[in-house]
């Protein structure tokens, strides 16, 4: 049976509840979602591309912070506060992957904590260990 570790880092917004950044188990690392929040700050930038870079930037720390990274993402879910601003959040997303392409999902939520426009999750495989 694999070990299951918790991640954290500073390099991402800290958990808001009682939750881990990340899960790593075996050679999978399980992000949760992550809000646009500033970890230096605690604050949020206003804007559906501002928001969507913030969630992507606190995404790649926690999957760094357990061995993986952006390329080794296999999903991801996408949580939008509004669908119409899907274009704009698609634009900026397809900026932090390359194809082969994760999958994904993307769903409109009646709300996001501290009315973020955004939150992004993912999986991703461990890289070089």
């Amino acid at each position: 049976m694999s070990q299951r570790t918790a991640l954290s880092t500073t390099e991402a917004a800290a958990a808001v509840g009682p939750y881990s950044q990340g899960v790593r188990l075996g050679n999978l690392v399980f992000a949760s979602g992550q809000l646009p929040i500033d970890p230096a700050t605690g604050g949020f930038p206003e804007g559906i591309e501002a928001q969507t870079h913030a969630s992507l930037r606190n995404l790649k720390a926690v999957l760094e912070a357990g061995g993986a990274s952006l390329a080794s993402v296999v999903k991801t879910t996408v949580f939008l506060a509004d669908m119409n601003e899907f274009g704009a959040m698609n634009a900026v997303y397809a900026g932090y992957f390359a194809e082969p392409f994760p999958a994904r999902s993307t769903v409109e939520v009646a709300r996001l904590p501290r009315d973020a426009r955004v939150e992004v999750e993912a999986i991703a495989e461990v890289t070089g260990t």
